[in-house]
């Protein structure tokens, strides 16, 4: 189990974060499924296909953040072996052009998400720095099994 001071940040951080991106996630959802619908019914064909695309993006940077945090709680509760090292996925970005021609809520939920996934990539990277030096978990799992047998 990894303990508090192990970590780069606390438990309430990763918690916060994971609140606040299962709230985006259920915003985005309802915008995108539903209150969303008359704003890309009013966009030319060519926008209306970025506003599709740019909702899968929205969901692609939400769940790569939320299956991040999920692995650093499991982590420090003990449910995951601390040598597995969970790496946030990577998500794509939007260009300013192409939020640019999106309606208003469209680009703040775009806006929100980008960032959220920008703040749990720094704690990705913070996470990446402090172990930088430990023994890989694919060295230590061979050694183990090297002293099994």
């Amino acid at each position: 189990m990894i303990s508090e001071a192990a970590l780069p940040f606390t438990r309430k951080v990763v918690d916060s974060l994971h609140v606040e991106a299962m709230v985006l996630a259920d915003e985005a959802r309802s915008y995108f499924d539903r209150a969303g619908l008359g704003d890309r019914s009013s966009l030319d064909p060519t926008t209306r296909v970025i506003f599709s695309c740019e909702a899968l993006k929205v969901t692609t940077r939400l769940m790569h953040g939320v299956a991040w945090l999920l692995a650093q709680r499991t982590t420090a509760s003990g449910e995951m072996a601390p040598r597995v090292t969970a790496r946030l996925g990577r998500a794509t970005t939007t260009d300013a052009a192409t939020l640019a021609g999106l309606p208003f809520e469209a680009q703040h939920i775009i806006g929100m998400s980008e960032d959220l996934y920008g703040r749990i990539a720094r704690l990705d990277g913070q996470m990446q720095a402090s172990t930088r030096g430990t023994v890989s978990p694919a060295h230590s799992l061979l050694r183990e099994l090297e002293r099994a047998f």
